[in-house]
C-alpha cells in the first residue's frame, strides 16, 4: 500500500505546483497560490487514497492509517471549500483600499450567502426531525449528507457530459478539416469577445483618468485615487503596447468620487475589466497559434514527397546538420501521421471506458450481480498490490477528468476560466473550491461501482454513518440516482439537446413569420 501511495503523493504535489505555475496570472499573491495549491492537494489526496483503501479492504489489512488520512483529507477539503476559500475569494474580489475593509466586504457577502443557504437547511432539518426522518444527534451527519448529496447529484450530470464529450471531441479533433472549422469559429467568436473586452477596459481607463483629473489634491478621497493612478501607471509600464481606444463616458460614470465605497467600486471595476481583457487576449492568441500550427501540419503533409518527409515550420528557421534533418523527420511523423492516429486510438479507448462506466452505473440497482468491468478487473488481478491499485486508479482518474472537464466548460460560459498565465485570483479560488467540492462525491460514486461483497472501505463506512444518521439519504438513493445520469449521458451522446434547441429555434422563427403574415 505504502509504496504506491508514497510514489503517487509526490507526483500529485508536483502536478499541483506545475499546474499553478502554468495557469496563475502575474498578479496572484503568494497566499492565494498556497491556499489554492493546498486545497487542490487535499482534494487529489482523496482521489489517490481510494486505491489504497480498496487494497486494504480486499485483504483485511490494518486501516488505522487509512482512516487518519481520510479524516485529514476530507475535513481539510470540507473546511477549505465551505469556509476559508470563499472568505479569501471575497477578500480578493473586493475593491476596498485597506485589509480591514476588504475583510469586512468579504464577510458581509459570505454571510448573506450562508444565511440564505442556512435558512433553507435549517428549515429542512426541522422538517426532517418533525417527520422523524433524522435523529437530533445526527446533525453533523445531516450536514455531511447534504454536502455529499449535492456533489453526487450535480456531479453525476457533470460526469455524464464528460463521458460523452471527451471521446467525441478527441475523435473530431483528429479530423483536420473539422478541427479547422472549429478553430475558425472559435477565433471569430473570441475576436468579438476580445474587442468587447478592449472596449470595456478602455472605458474603465477613461473613467478613472477623468475622475482623477477632476479631483483636487486636497480632496479627502485623493489618497484612494492615487492608488488607482498607480495601478494605471503600473499597467502601462507592464504593457506599453496597450492603447485605450474608443473609451467614452456614460451618464453615471462620474459618480465614483462621492465616497470611499464608490472609489472601491471604481477600482474593482477597473481590475475586473483588465483581467477580462488579458484573459480573452490569451485565449485568442492560443486559438490563433493552434490554427497556424494546424495549417503548417496540413501543408507539410501535402508536400511530404517534395520535402522528403521533413517538417518545415513557418515559425522558425530550418534546422541544419544531420541531426537537424533527423529531428525534422521525427517531427513530421509525429505532427502529420502519428498524432492523428493516437488521438483516434485514445478516443476509442476512452469511449470504451465511458461505456463501461455507464454499464456499471446502470446495473447498480441489480443486486447479486456484478456487471462492473472495473470490479471484475480488480478482483482478477489477485494479490498483486501494484496492479490492483493501478487498476483502481485509472478509471477513477478518468471519472475525475470527465467531471472537471464539464465543470470548466460551464465555468468558461458563466463565472471563471483557466487561462494559461492569465488566471486571476478570484477565478483560481473559484475553481479550487469547485474541484474540492466534487472530489469526495466522485470517490464515493466510484466505490459504489466496485463490489467488494460484504466488505466496506473506510470511506464507505464514513459515508455509511451519514445514511444511519439520515435514512432519507439511504442506500436506495445511491443506487437510483445513477440511472438518471446514464439516461442524460445517452441523450447528450445522441445530440438530443442540440436537436431540441434547433427544433424550438426553427419553431420560434416559424411562429414569428406566421405572426407577421397574419399582421399583413
Amino acid at each position: 500500500m505504502w509504496v504506491f501511495y508514497l510514489i503517487s503523493l509526490p507526483l500529485t504535489l508536483g502536478m499541483v505546483v506545475s499546474t499553478l505555475r502554468y495557469f496563475a496570472g502575474p498578479e496572484v499573491p503568494r497566499y492565494v497560490l498556497f491556499t489554492v495549491g493546498y486545497t487542490w492537494f487535499c482534494s487529489l489526496s482523496i482521489i489517490i487514497l481510494v486505491p489504497a483503501d480498496i487494497w486494504t479492504t480486499m485483504f483485511g489489512f490494518e486501516t488505522g492509517a487509512i482512516s487518519f488520512l481520510w479524516s485529514w483529507s476530507y475535513w481539510s477539503t470540507f473546511l477549505l471549500t465551505w469556509g476559508l476559500v470563499p472568505l479569501i475569494q471575497g477578500f480578493e474580489d473586493a475593491g476596498d483600499f485597506t485589509m480591514t475593509e476588504k475583510l469586512k466586504t468579504s464577510i458581509h457577502a459570505n454571510l448573506i450567502f450562508y444565511l440564505i443557504v442556512g435558512s433553507v437547511g435549517l428549515f429542512g432539518l426541522i422538517l426532517l426531525i418533525m417527520m422523524d426522518k433524522i435523529r437530533t444527534n445526527g446533525v453533523l451527519g445531516f450536514a455531511m449528507a447534504c454536502s455529499n448529496t449535492f456533489g453526487l447529484v450535480t456531479g453525476a450530470f457533470l460526469l455524464g457530459f464528460g463521458l460523452s464529450e471527451i471521446p467525441k471531441t478527441l475523435w473530431r479533433n483528429a479530423d483536420w478539416t473539422i478541427r479547422q472549422k472549429v478553430l475558425s469559429h472559435k477565433i471569430a467568436k473570441m475576436a468579438v469577445k476580445l474587442d468587447d473586452a478592449h472596449q470595456e477596459f478602455s472605458n474603465a481607463i477613461v473613467v478613472a483618468q477623468a475622475t482623477s483629473n477632476q479631483m483636487s489634491k486636497r480632496d479627502p478621497l485623493r489618497p484612494y485615487m492615487d492608488v488607482i493612478d498607480n495601478m494605471l501607471a503600473q499597467l502601462f509600464r507592464q504593457d506599453p503596447s496597450f492603447k485605450p481606444q474608443g473609451g467614452r463616458l456614460g451618464e453615471n460614470d462620474m459618480d465614483y468620487d462621492t465616497d470611499e465605497k464608490s472609489m472601491a467600486t471604481l477600482r474593482r471595476h477597473l481590475r475586473r475589466a483588465r483581467d477580462e481583457y488579458y484573459r480573452y487576449k490569451s485565449e485568442y492568441m492560443t486559438f490563433v497559434l493552434e490554427a497556424l500550427e494546424l495549417e503548417d501540419a496540413i501543408k507539410n503533409y501535402e508536400r511530404r514527397n517534395s520535402t522528403g518527409w521533413k517538417y518545415m515550420s513557418s515559425f522558425r528557421p530550418a534546422r541544419s546538420g544531420t541531426l537537424g534533418s533527423l529531428v525534422d523527420t521525427i517531427e513530421f511523423l509525429w505532427r502529420c501521421v502519428l498524432r492523428k492516429q493516437l488521438e483516434k486510438l485514445l478516443a476509442i479507448i476512452l469511449g470504451t471506458m465511458s461505456a463501461a462506466i455507464l454499464l456499471a452505473e446502470a446495473t447498480l440497482v441489480i443486486t447479486g450481480v456484478d456487471l462492473s468491468l472495473f470490479s471484475i478487473l480488480i478482483k482478477s488481478v489477485g494479490r498483486q498490490e501494484l496492479f490492483v491499485q493501478v487498476s483502481a486508479l485509472v478509471p477513477l482518474m478518468y471519472m475525475c477528468i470527465c467531471t472537471y472537464y464539464s465543470l470548466f466548460k460551464i465555468g468558461m460560459l458563466m463565472f471563471y476560466s483557466l487561462t494559461p498565465r492569465q488566471t486571476s485570483s478570484v477565478s483560481l479560488l473559484m475553481i479550487c473550491s469547485m474541484v474540492a467540492r466534487y472530489a469526495p462525491p466522485i470517490s464515493y460514486n466510484y466505490l459504489n461501482l466496485i463490489n467488494l461483497g460484504d466488505k466496506d472501505t473506510v470511506f464507505e463506512k464514513r459515508m455509511g454513518k451519514i445514511n444511519d444518521a439520515v435514512p432519507f439519504f439511504g442506500v436506495g438513493f445511491n443506487r437510483i440516482y445513477p440511472l438518471f445520469m446514464v439516461l442524460y449521458t445517452l441523450l447528450v451522446a445522441s445530440n438530443f439537446f442540440d436537436r431540441l434547441l434547433g427544433f424550438f429555434g426553427n419553431w420560434k422563427r416559424f411562429m414569428i413569420q406566421m405572426a407577421l403574415i397574419l399582421q399583413d
